[in-house]
């Protein structure tokens, strides 16, 4: 293949990138969705103009480290310790309960498989899919009611946080044990000991942050050297512990996410991520889904992800904010909050397929999931919300 070529399918993938997220947008659907249904359009699937290569594929890794570093940065630590208990203990049951009806889902489709067995783990990884959790669009609908800043939309953006950590550490565990050179023992012991070392080495490192900040705010060399602490962290995770390089650069905007400019570093990542990477990552996603296998197996498949996506968060974040004397209205509103998919469910699932725990096929159910489940969030939070006076 010539080099020169990879600049027509960069320009098409970018363009119908664009031109369909803003469609999606004036929708009211998510962006993204309407980048990956770029990358289905200009893919083999239809149109036939952009073939999936190495060089996209790297570039796309490239995209999802970054979404995950950005995803880092954006973490409220000082708001995570206020409401930490609860928001974990809802986390935590806004993670089990999914990870088990995805499980489920998958074992009455295509057969309860026994443990350890290649079918078990591609059940186990429908389950990590449905643990992740996309804030944006929730946040977005409380700021609009006006109840965002509110017992429960404080406590729904603690919870998807901590979800989103939880979730990250479940994939990091079932890639480890699906190794057949791994056994569960190392796996657990190397993932202890990455979060130990990132601990140590990422105090030491927001020191040295803070204090090069301090000395020089907002200059560029900053976001400079933070991205390349997003990729030497996603490096020594996957070379050194065998731990998904995105959990090294989600931990790597963790680490950097309370210094006083981490918001312009934000911003600069978000430049060439809006721009570049982002987009092209979304429309790999297109690129690699297939459907020529869907079939109405996987319709039925499909309608029973999307119930089971929805409900589990309700029933896991609902009754675990019941347990912390929520009333059942807050209780409802807070599983609700939590329901939405968004850019972590396709981080896993591009994850999955690369590690052979996913096919491209079942790329489809997800990106229905994500489009479903962010039209339904913002209707019934409204509809939960409209006897409720907006906060001060």
């Amino acid at each position: 293949m010539e080099s020169y070529l990879v600049f027509k399918d960069l320009a098409i993938i970018i363009i119908f990138a664009e031109i369909c997220g803003l469609t999606a947008r004036k929708l009211r659907a998510p962006q993204v969705a309407g980048e990956i249904v770029a990358g289905l359009l200009v893919g083999p699937s239809i149109l036939g103009l952009v073939e999936q290569t190495d060089f996209l594929v790297q570039m796309a890794e490239i995209g999802v480290v970054l979404l995950m570093f950005s995803a880092g940065l954006g973490t409220d630590l000082k708001e995570l310790l206020k409401t930490g208990p609860i928001a974990f203990a809802i986390a935590c049951a806004g993670v089990f309960i999914p990870l088990l009806g995805g499980y489920f889902l998958f074992s009455c489709f295509y057969g309860f498989a026994a443990f350890g067995s290649e079918e078990f783990f591609r059940a186990l990884f429908t389950g990590v899919i449905l643990t992740a959790t996309s804030v944006s669009i929730t946040v977005q609908a409380l700021r609009e009611l006006g109840h965002l800043k509110g017992r429960v939309g404080t406590t729904i953006l603690s919870a998807a946080i901590i979800d989103d950590i939880i979730g990250i550490i479940v994939l990091t565990f079932v890639i480890g044990i699906k190794n057949p050179d791994s056994n569960p023992a190392s796996v657990i012991i190397n993932t202890f000991l990455f979060f130990v070392l990132s601990g140590v080495l990422g105090f030491v490192l927001y020191k040295l942050f803070s204090k090069l900040d301090a000395r020089y705010p907002h200059r560029r060399r900053i976001p400079i050297l933070s991205l390349a602490l997003c990729l030497i962290m996603a490096y020594c995770a996957e070379h050194f512990f065998g731990i998904a390089d995105i959990t090294g650069a989600y931990v790597a905007g963790v680490i950097l996410c309370s210094i006083q400019d981490s918001d312009y570093i934000a911003r600069k990542m978000d430049i060439s991520s809006y721009m570049l990477f982002g987009p092209i990552f979304f429309a790999s996603i297109g690129l690699k889904t297939d459907i020529s296998g869907f079939n109405i197996t996987l319709l039925g498949f499909t309608i029973g992800f999307i119930i089971v996506g929805l409900i589990t968060k309700i029933i896991g974040c609902g009754l675990m904010a019941k347990c912390f004397r929520f009333s059942n209205q807050d209780a409802l509103k807070i599983g609700v909050g939590m329901m939405t998919r968004g850019e972590v469910a396709l981080i896993v699932s591009q994850k999955g397929l690369s590690v052979g725990l996913l096919d491209s096929v079942f790329f489809t159910p997800v990106i229905i999931l994500i489009i479903c489940s962010s039209i339904a969030t913002p209707i019934v939070l409204k509809l939960l919300y409209r006897n409720t006076p907006a906060e001060a």
